[in-house]
C-alpha cells in the first residue's frame, strides 16, 4: 500500500526523513516497513507541496494517553527517500479538484489532504499513487 505524509520538511532534499507522532487518518495507522511513501512538505510550514517519494525504514504505533478523550492514532515513521520530485504539486495544483464523487487521483489527494489543514499521514488509493508516480 501507498501513503502520503504532508509535514513540516526542513530538508526537501534529505536523504532520510523523520516524522515523529504524526496524526493518522484514511488508514495511516497501518503504515508498516517497506511501504512507499509519497511526502508533501506542508505549505502551512512554508513548504511546497510534492518533495520526494521514499520507502518506509521503520514505523511505529505512539501509544495514546490514558485520559478518556477521543485520540486520533499516532505514528512515528522513518523514511529512506528514493526519488526527488522534478513537478510541481500542492494545494495551488489541486485546489481546482472539488467533485469529491468523480473519481480522480487528484480529487482523491486534495479531499484527504487538503480540505483539512493538518499535517497527517494516510492511505491513498492505487490509482492516486500511479498518478504521484509520475512526478518522479
Amino acid at each position: 500500500m501507498a501513503f502520503v505524509i504532508k509535514s513540516e520538511v526542513r530538508d526537501p532534499r534529505a536523504k532520510t526523513f523523520s516524522f515523529a507522532a504524526h496524526k493518522t487518518m484514511y488508514g495511516g495507522k497501518h503504515v508498516a516497513k517497506g511501504d512507499t511513501v509519497f511526502i508533501f512538505a506542508s505549505e502551512n510550514d512554508g513548504g511546497s507541496g510534492l518533495v520526494a517519494r521514499g520507502v518506509v525504514r521503520s514505523a511505529e504505533a505512539v501509544a495514546r494517553k490514558r485520559s478518556g478523550a477521543r485520540q486520533t492514532p499516532r505514528v512515528s515513521v522513518i523514511a529512506n527517500r528514493t526519488a526527488l520530485a522534478k513537478r510541481p504539486l500542492g494545494r495551488r495544483e489541486l485546489k481546482g479538484f472539488t467533485d469529491w464523487k468523480d473519481g480522480q487521483p487528484e480529487t482523491e489527494l486534495n479531499f484527504k489532504f487538503y480540505r483539512q489543514a493538518t499535517n497527517k499521514i494516510g492511505g491513498i488509493s492505487d490509482q492516486a499513487a500511479e498518478f504521484l508516480n509520475q512526478f518522479f
